[in-house]
């Protein structure tokens, strides 16, 4: 009777691993992460690869394997093309900015102010705002004639910020970053947690005034935080959607703020051309991976 029991502890354990209840927890979220992610993923490029159509529940039609056919065809279109450049204009601005205004105001949140956890809620709520309403202030601001415009007066932009094909996406950036800002703060006032006190101790030993100081202790201390706050703000600003939908109306004008996961929407969902759209996401992923790696190999590289 020992045999058969033992030999069966032996294939659960083969099959849990070397800590059964850790494998045990990890389990439903690998599913998640499966059913959610890596699914739709493989599907993705399964009709990247085929010529796909939707059809009737239940109709049954061949859907003839294509090859790189609609690659050729997405990355024929000026309009795809444009919108991966417009995705990358708003890299420049949005990522930047995000790491800059988030250390420095985690970085005074962090010191003994009064009203600092007022401050703390106050940059957190845009993030848990509902976009739309959001949106709707952002529209009554920066619309031609919005509150920012009556304030410039004569050095009001002509188009307006969200009319304008130069200045569309640099707005749309700028709003992300606003509205984003209150998560990679809390990330960073908890990196900040993990800054010795001791180290600005011998820094101030050493002559080092404050900018010194922020400059060789904090920046050194939080890079971890910054490396995850890069690789966080890329992978979401790839995925814009809902800010161009809605700020501008679709991706205008004429295409100069529209993202790949818009174009992705309109041709894929609107048009009834899913093979293209998930050409668009795929390359898309491929971009986002080397992006990051690149990333990670030039912001993180003192972290190993």
């Amino acid at each position: 009777m020992s045999r058969p029991v033992s030999r069966r502890r032996g294939v659960l354990a083969a099959v849990l691993g070397k800590q059964p209840i850790g494998t045990a927890f990890v389990t439903p979220y690998v599913v998640f992460l499966a059913v959610i992610f890596a699914y739709p993923l493989g599907f993705a490029v399964y009709m990247s690869f085929h010529d796909y159509f939707f059809t009737a529940p239940g109709a049954i039609v061949e859907r003839p394997f294509v090859g790189l056919a609609n690659y050729a065809t997405v990355l024929s279109d000026p309009a795809v093309r444009r919108s991966f450049v417009n995705v990358g204009i708003f890299l420049l601005i949005n990522v930047p900015l995000t790491v800059v205004l988030s250390l420095l105001l985690a970085y005074a949140l962090n010191a003994a102010i009064r009203w600092r956890t007022f401050f703390r809620v106050s940059f957190y709520v845009p993030y848990v705002a509902a976009s739309v309403a959001v949106v709707g202030v952002w529209l009554f601001l920066f619309n031609s004639d919005g509150l920012v415009n009556r304030i410039l007066g004569p050095l009001a932009p002509d188009p307006s910020w969200l009319v304008n094909s130069k200045l569309a996406m640099p707005t749309v950036a700028i709003y992300v970053t606003w509205k984003q800002l209150g998560f990679f703060i809390l990330l960073y006032l908890a990196a900040l947690q993990n800054v010795s006190k001791d180290l600005y101790e011998a820094a101030s030993m050493d002559g080092a005034g404050r900018l010194k100081s922020f400059w060789n202790v904090t920046v050194p201390g939080v890079r971890p935080a910054t490396t995850l706050v890069v690789l966080l703000a890329t992978v979401t600003g790839a995925n814009l959607f809902t800010e161009p939908y809605l700020l501008t109306g679709g991706g205008g004008p004429d295409g100069h703020s529209a993202s790949p996961v818009l174009i992705m929407y309109q041709k894929g969902i609107e048009q009834g051309n899913p093979d293209i759209g998930s050409a668009i996401g795929v390359l898309l992923v491929i971009g986002v991976l080397l992006l990051a790696v690149v990333e990670r190999r030039f912001v993180g590289r003192e972290d190993r």
